[in-house]
């Protein structure tokens, strides 16, 4: 008993990730996967043939798709403002690393198992490319999305929309091309997915911290 109180004593534990970033995070997960699921199938509605007239399923589907995305809208818009003012900086303290050669250098050879990674905030610096990247990416489809919404919905929203809808159709050169690079940048999600579940765990299994764990309980174990 004695020797487990003192390998217990022997962590640390640091506070990683804040409640609204836990949350924020996971209602994003939420808002990307419904948004994967219902837009693939809003763009190939297999389940309802193409002559028959029940549309009730369609419709809920894409009753789906528009909650998933103004909730997407909303995370962003949190997550932005989060980044830039919230008083808990630990995410704001990673652009450091982001223009430091040595803190490159550090991130790369640590992926191949040389040396230990150091950071001044959470993320290294590839992560943070990467995260901005994909925040872009999130401004991008949420801008797209609403625009594709403001053609079908002329009123509420819809209405408030309309210039604005109208001028990004008119920049991107059609209705039609921002349909398609709506759906060209989903995919970027469904890589970055991948891709982001996979180096989570590999990051517990080689750094043996700031993996899974830490964006569930907001918590960091390590030794002293």
């Amino acid at each position: 008993m004695d020797k487990h109180i003192q390998e217990v004593r022997e962590f640390k534990r640091t506070l990683v990730f804040t409640g609204a970033l836990r949350a924020a995070h996971w209602l994003r997960a939420a808002a990307i996967t419904v948004l994967l699921i219902s837009g693939f199938y809003l763009a190939w509605p297999f389940l309802v043939a193409p002559e028959n007239s029940d549309v009730l399923v369609q419709g809920w589907i894409r009753f789906g798709h528009l909650i998933a995305g103004f909730l997407l809208c909303a995370v962003t818009a949190v997550r932005t403002y989060l980044f830039f003012f919230s008083r808990y900086d630990v995410e704001r303290r990673s652009v450091r690393d982001l223009f430091s050669l040595k803190s490159w250098i550090a991130q790369l050879k640590s992926y191949f198992w040389i040396g230990q990674l150091k950071k001044a905030g959470v993320y290294g610096p590839l992560q943070l490319l990467v995260y901005t990247g994909i925040a872009v990416a999130s401004i991008f489809i949420c801008i797209t999305g609403l625009t594709l919404y403001a053609q079908v919905y002329h009123l509420g929203m819809g209405g408030m929309l309309s210039d604005f809808a109208a001028w990004i159709t008119s920049v991107m050169g059609g209705l039609a091309s921002v349909r398609l690079w709506h759906h060209y940048v989903a995919w970027v999600f469904i890589v970055f997915l991948v891709l982001h579940i996979y180096m989570a765990v590999w990051t517990g299994i080689r750094f043996k911290h700031n993996s899974v764990e830490v964006i569930v309980s907001g918590y960091d174990y390590h030794r002293h």
